[in-house]
């Protein structure tokens, strides 16, 4: 139950209408809330009454929602609908531009800014009147015709050069971004109306029936779906690349129908930390926040080497079995040991399907494996490719399902062996 001020209650409040409004409020803060959930909320705060904050707060919340990673957008928007003041004024100070000056500030919880997104969605500023000449009528006209390349600027644009503005917009457009992959066939195989014949299966048939073969039983491969295992640079240079591939991983994690069995996240710097508990949860400001209260490293110092020889000796036998695709993000900028660092990526790259390389690095015009931590990391993926924009985060898929590597791994192992 979370803290809220006291609150006076009207002597005549429209609780039909109120309550139905504040359901909408949470349909449009991503809660899944119908009609019929609405009638049930209508009549248990008619059976439970309306005397206390409280009791009106947990009958609304053990009928609107289902899960439990709902509770915290159901606390936030009740706290905001059911007017606490100071908190709708804080949420307001966040949602609009404003000059900071020497007031402390809050840091905002989970699910907060949903919240206020959604009571705040269709609220429009204020505007000074104009006063018009007589026989004269003020025309607003609105040019949108640059909207859509205005999106496609921010498909391109990197993401340490976005603003606060277009960092949020493009958190959005991450959260749509599907990252489909093909079925692998396996070597057990299944009953089929069409493919080889099942002798096996066959002989037993005929077996209850006294050696007579009516008909050839068949077979097919089963079809089975790999694993996604993301290891994520959180080090200084990565931090805000870092921040977005997350994002993005957190909408993979939770997108259905994808193919994927199972995604697991890495992060590391100076250690490794096992994110994908975290992944789970519906909201994605609850899971991030956990998953960086649980990586200690966070903005600190990269030493590639030692957290790939944990994930191989801890991990890599848990979650890399039945041919699991790995994406490596990171710039390996690594100051340990190149040798190690080499060895632990053959490791790697012998226990995947796949080893894919995003590097925020790839970005620069005339790029070169000149650091050490890059020439002993390159001969060991599959393909590599730059991390820095919505649209390279787009390629994964088509570089996924293509089975040959791409050209900029050719031309930076051309260079490495003049």
């Amino acid at each position: 139950m979370p803290e809220y001020l006291p609150l006076e209650l009207p002597d005549n409040p429209r609780l039909t209408e109120n309550i139905t409004h504040f359901a909408r409020a949470l349909r449009r803060a991503g809660l899944k809330i119908g009609t019929g959930r609405v009638i049930d909320a209508v009549r248990a705060v008619a059976a439970a009454g309306f005397t206390s904050r409280e009791d009106f707060f947990h009958a609304l919340r053990a009928v609107l929602i289902s899960r439990p990673e709902e509770r915290a957008v159901f606390a936030q928007v009740f706290r905001l609908y059911w007017r606490d003041p100071r908190f709708m004024e804080h949420m307001m100070a966040m949602m609009l531009p404003a000059i900071r000056g020497v007031q402390e500030e809050r840091v905002a919880q989970a699910a907060e800014k949903r919240a206020a997104e959604a009571l705040l969605d269709g609220l429009e500023p204020e505007l000074p009147e104009m006063q018009d000449a007589p026989g004269e009528q003020t025309l607003i006209e609105v040019d949108a015709s640059a909207t859509i390349s205005e999106e496609e600027r921010l498909r391109s644009l990197d993401f340490e050069q976005m603003s606060t503005e277009e960092i949020a917009r493009a958190k959005r457009m991450l959260a749509r971004l599907r990252l489909p992959v093909a079925p692998l066939r396996s070597r057990r195989t299944q009953a089929a109306l069409q493919g080889r014949v099942d002798a096996r299966r066959t002989m037993r048939n005929a077996l209850r029936r006294g050696g007579e073969i009516e008909r050839l039983s068949l077979k097919t491969p089963r079809i089975r779906w790999p694993n996604l295992v993301v290891l994520c640079d959180i080090s200084g240079s990565m931090s805000q690349y870092s921040r977005m591939v997350l994002h993005f991983l957190h909408a993979v994690a939770s997108q259905k129908g994808a193919g994927w069995a199972r995604v697991h996240g890495f992060t590391f710097g100076t250690r490794l930390t096992n994110i994908t508990r975290h992944l789970a949860g519906r909201d994605v400001d609850a899971a991030l926040a956990a998953a960086g209260a649980e990586a200690q490293d966070w903005e600190g110092g990269t030493r590639i080497g030692d957290c790939l020889h944990a994930f191989n000796r801890d991990w890599s036998r848990r979650v890399m079995a039945q041919g699991a695709v790995v994406l490596l993000i990171t710039d390996g900028l690594d100051r340990g040991d190149a040798g190690a660092l080499a060895h632990e990526m053959e490791r790697l790259h012998l226990s995947a399907r796949r080893l894919i390389w995003l590097n925020p690095l790839l970005r620069w015009e005339g790029f070169s494996a000149r650091a050490s931590g890059i020439r002993a990391m390159l001969p060991h993926v599959d393909t590599f490719r730059a991390g820095h924009s919505i649209a390279s985060l787009e390629d994964l898929a088509e570089v996924i399902s293509r089975a040959q590597d791409g050209g900029e791994k050719r031309r930076l192992m051309a260079g490495l062996q003049r």
